[in-house]
């Protein structure tokens, strides 16, 4: 929304058992009495797309902002550290506005329909993103507009990158109402399940655990709401809470900026190279910091999953330390905490390089230590060490 404008509350609040994020006027369900059915739900409609009903999470809480005119690709892909200057219609990709430090300051969500590049953006950044695209067109022939009291976001999971397994994970009652421009649905595809063209991927493994991670942004209007949510109430649709999308999430090793960045954040440390990032392409702000990090440095901190202990059904909260078992040094904090349908209770952590990979840790919550097992996003030895940084076996995404 902008600044002028009042939040109106969205109509998946009024839905049977709905559980707001927050008190905020603009709170979206966190989720709706069963947070682990409706995850296990959601993870069953992108596992194999063969369920009976499609799933929905309520996004209307994010940010929308438009870019129209013909410099519109070559001026954003100047400014952000991703190659999105041949950008086809139709096609989506994933980019970050660094500061001059190289430190992120916006992650954006591209999907451009020809005549216009749709950004999706977290609440937080849409006015402060929109103001420095503002202050930044110069005498370019882009026109500007925070789109958010138009169009909300809705997430879902599809079966694979396919078409037709889209199609079906959506369902006619969300097709019915999502948004287009110049003939194309306003659907972003993540492309987290790849290493896109010009990235590279710092996590050592051969099977990344994002590879099944087909999750889907669509805008709609926002005037569409209560149709979609009245699906819900007929049956044509299920809704999942956020609290089901942010753990299939966090399973996948998906960075997101409320959650993974703070003021200090470089991509290195997040293993955001492998989606927002391109090495090849030309100057743009921050590039100098991640091309020295990568050749001849290390990230200072690193990503990690947390597998946390559940007996005394204590979960952490973010902002919560994490140290090794008996020191009194902090080695890092926690980023985001779910509870997986499958693996119980599991977070993000950013910690320190130097962090041993095997160390015994513990997370410090107001109730007490949680013993936690670390397991490896970035490597301690990423960056510098090109050639020992492995690439996954699943090809490349090109354009």
């Amino acid at each position: 929304m902008t600044a002028s404008e009042t939040p109106t509350r969205s109509p998946f609040l009024a839905l049977p058992g709905a559980v707001a994020t927050s008190e905020a006027a603009d709170a979206v369900p966190a989720h709706y009495g069963n947070p682990i059915g409706e995850q296990r739900m959601l993870d069953a409609a992108g596992a194999a797309g063969s369920v009976s009903v499609p799933v929905v999470v309520d996004l209307s809480d994010r940010g929308v902002i438009s870019v129209g005119g013909p410099d519109r690709l070559s001026w954003l892909d100047s400014v952000t550290s991703q190659s999105i200057r041949a950008l086809q219609a139709g096609e989506s990709a994933e980019t970050l506005l660094l500061g001059a430090n190289g430190r992120i300051e916006h992650a954006i969500r591209v999907f451009d329909d020809g005549e216009t590049a749709w950004l999706l953006v977290d609440a937080s950044e849409t006015a402060e993103l929109e103001a420095w695209l503002q202050r930044m067109r110069f005498m370019l022939r882009v026109e500007i507009a925070d789109r958010t009291a138009e169009f909300a976001t809705v997430g879902w999971l599809a079966a694979s990158s396919s078409d037709s397994d889209a199609e079906r994970s959506t369902g006619p009652a969300l097709a019915a109402v999502a948004a287009a421009g110049n003939g194309h649905e306003l659907t972003w595809r993540d492309p987290w399940p790849e290493v896109v063209a010009g990235g590279v991927q710092y996590a050592q493994v051969d099977a990344h655990p994002g590879a099944a991670w087909f999750w889907r942004e669509t805008l709609v209007p926002r005037a569409s709401l209560p149709e979609l949510a009245d699906a819900v109430r007929t049956g044509e649709l299920a809704a999942a809470g956020l609290l089901a999308a942010e753990a299939l999430r966090i399973a996948a090793w998906r960075p997101r900026l409320s959650t993974e960045v703070d003021e200090r954040s470089i991509p290195h440390e997040l293993d955001w190279m492998r989606s927002a990032v391109h090495l090849n392409k030309g100057c743009y702000r921050g590039q100098e910091t991640v091309a020295k990090v990568h050749n001849l440095g290390h990230p200072p901190r690193r990503l990690v999953l947390l597998q946390l202990d559940g007996s005394d059904a204590v979960l952490p909260a973010a902002g919560d330390e994490v140290a090794v078992a008996g020191d009194e040094a902090a080695a890092g904090h926690v980023t985001s905490v779910g509870i997986h349908h499958e693996w119980g209770p599991i977070a993000l952590a950013v910690v320190k390089r130097q962090l041993p990979v095997d160390a015994a840790l513990v997370v410090r919550t107001s109730q007490g230590e949680v013993a936690a097992t670390a397991e490896t996003i970035v490597s301690p030895d990423a960056g510098a060490a090109v050639g020992r940084v492995r690439l996954p076996k699943l090809g490349a995404r090109t354009r």
